[in-house]
């Protein structure tokens, strides 16, 4: 049994020191997928690995009694919590009184507004909960991959699935998510 799930079982149980314990175990981890989810970001993005981390760590342990079955189970967690952020985020950016989803006007050349985005992100999002209905599996698998920015590797470890498996998962769920947003785009 590794240290985290001992560290889960112990949050599980009641322990109010236990996450104490786990967030310097994966901690590291956590800062390293939230960066590389960034990295891939707009360039007008304001929010940091850091408070991502920070925002689903507290999602993720201030609830009351949280229950993680397993590493697998706690990574997979955090990628819907960073993924719930970001949506969060992305939504109040497109709020209109925020712009509503439009980027600066440049005056002196009088440009129309172009949409931003946030689109393909509300888009993949929409898709994504329909997948989940329909196979759970690979759902989770594109959370890690497209918002926390996991490899197939560390995906396949993540989920306690093999290489293949994690590859022929993200095959057919690109393929699914694809049709479905076109879909959604035609009607």
């Amino acid at each position: 049994m590794s240290d985290v799930t001992r560290i889960l079982e112990s949050i599980e149980q009641g322990n109010p020191q236990a996450a104490d314990e786990l967030l310097p175990l994966v901690y590291g981890e956590l800062r390293k997928l939230a960066a590389v989810k960034m990295a891939s970001e707009g360039p007008n993005q304001t929010l940091q690995p850091t408070a991502l981390v920070h925002e689903a760590w507290l999602r993720l342990v201030g609830q009351d009694n949280p229950r993680f079955a397993n590493r697998a189970h706690f990574f997979s967690a955090a990628a819907e919590a960073m993924r719930r952020i970001l949506i969060e985020k992305a939504r109040r950016k497109h709020a209109l009184r925020h712009g509503g989803g439009q980027k600066a006007l440049d005056i002196e050349h009088l440009e129309i507004a172009a949409p931003c985005d946030n689109e393909e992100i509300f888009n993949v999002h929409e898709a994504l909960d329909k997948l989940a209905i329909q196979n759970k599996a690979e759902a989770d698998l594109v959370k890690l991959r497209y918002f926390v920015g996991m490899t197939l590797e560390e995906t396949a470890v993540a989920l306690g699935i093999s290489a293949r498996t994690a590859d022929n998962y993200w095959a057919h769920a690109k393929a699914w998510l694809f049709r479905e947003i076109e879909r959604n785009r035609i009607s």
